[in-house]
C-alpha cells in the first residue's frame, strides 16, 4: 500500500504533501527523536519502511509531545510502496559513487520539495538506517540525493539530527512559499481592472491636447512623438485608477498652461 496523509491539520498546506520517511530504523528512540524534529517545524506525516522494532514506550518517551505524529505514523514494508504515489523523492545520504544522482544541498532540496507540493504533487524525504544508510536499490528509487555538507573530520550526523536539518529547511521554504502567496494576492486585491480601450483612448486624446498646450513640439510634427507615447502607455499596461490619476495630473498641466499663456 502506499502512504496516505493523515488528518493532521497544518495552516501550511504544501506541508500536507511532505512526507518524511525512515527506512530500516534501528532504534525505536530515534522514531520518537524524529518525531518530534518534525513536528517543531510543522510537519505531520511520518512513515517507517520496515523498522527493525516498532515504536515503543522509549518511542513515545523521547517524541516528548510529538505522539500524534508517532501514532499517525504510515508503515510499509518497502520504500517502493512507501513513495508509490510520489511525483518527487529525494534521499538523505552520504556521497555514493555507484549510484549517480544529482546531489542538492539541505536549502535547495527544501525549495524543490516545498515547489513540487504547492503544486499538488506527493513529495518524499527519505532517510535511511543509522549504521548503513540507503541501500543502492533503495536509492536507485530517489530522483535526487541530499547531502548534509556536516564537517568532514566528523560527518557522524544522529538520524534525529538530519531529520531536524532538512525538517528546518522545509519550514522555512514552506514560510517563504506562504509570504510570497500572499504578496501577490495583495497586489491583486489592491490592483484596479485594466484600463479599457475607451479609457486609453481619451487619455491619448488629452495627452495630445497637453502636448500642443505646453507646446511641447516646438513646432515639429506631433505625430512620432504621440506613435512612442501610445506604445509605451500600451507596453506599461495600466489600470483604470492609474490612467486617472495620469488624466489628472494632464488636467493641471493644462491650467497651469493657459495661466501662462498671457504672461507668455
Amino acid at each position: 500500500m502506499s502512504a496516505e496523509s493523515n488528518s493532521v491539520n497544518h495552516p501550511l498546506p504544501a506541508a500536507q504533501r511532505l512526507r518524511i520517511v525512515l527506512v530500516g530504523t534501528q532504534h525505536p528512540g530515534n522514531l520518537g527523536s524524529a518525531a518530534r524534529a518534525m513536528k517543531t517545524m510543522g510537519l505531520s506525516r511520518l512513515v517507517l519502511v520496515a523498522p527493525e522494532k516498532a515504536p515503543n514506550a522509549e518511542s513515545l518517551a523521547l517524541a516528548a509531545g510529538a505522539d500524534d505524529v508517532l501514532e499517525a505514523a504510515v508503515t510499509c514494508e518497502t520504500l517502493a510502496q512507501a513513495v508509490a504515489d510520489c511525483r518527487l523523492v529525494l534521499g538523505c545520504t552520504a556521497r555514493s559513487r555507484r549510484v549517480q544522482l544529482e546531489e542538492l544541498l539541505p536549502r535547495d532540496a527544501a525549495a524543490r520539495c516545498v515547489t513540487e507540493a504547492a503544486g499538488g504533487a506527493e513529495v518524499a524525504l527519505v532517510f535511511g538506517r543509522e549504521r548503513t544508510g540507503l541501500t543502492n536499490d533503495e536509492l536507485q528509487l530517489c530522483h535526487a540525493s541530499v547531502h548534509i555538507p556536516a564537517n568532514p573530520e566528523y560527518s557522524s550526523l544522529n538520524l534525529a539530527s538530519a531529520v531536524q536539518v532538512l525538517s528546518y529547511e522545509l519550514r522555512l521554504a514552506l514560510l517563504e512559499a506562504q509570504a510570497a502567496q500572499g504578496d501577490a494576492a495583495d497586489v491583486a486585491e489592491r490592483r484596479d481592472p485594466p484600463a479599457s480601450h475607451a479609457e486609453m483612448e481619451s487619455f491619448f486624446a488629452q495627452l495630445a491636447d497637453t502636448l500642443d498646450a505646453i507646446d511641447f513640439h516646438k513646432g515639429r510634427a506631433p505625430e512620432s512623438a504621440m506613435r512612442k507615447l501610445r506604445r509605451l502607455y500600451l507596453r506599461a499596461g495600466l489600470d483604470a485608477r492609474e490612467v486617472r490619476i495620469l488624466r489628472g495630473i494632464l488636467a493641471d498641466a493644462r491650467r497651469m498652461a493657459m495661466l501662462a499663456g498671457p504672461k507668455r
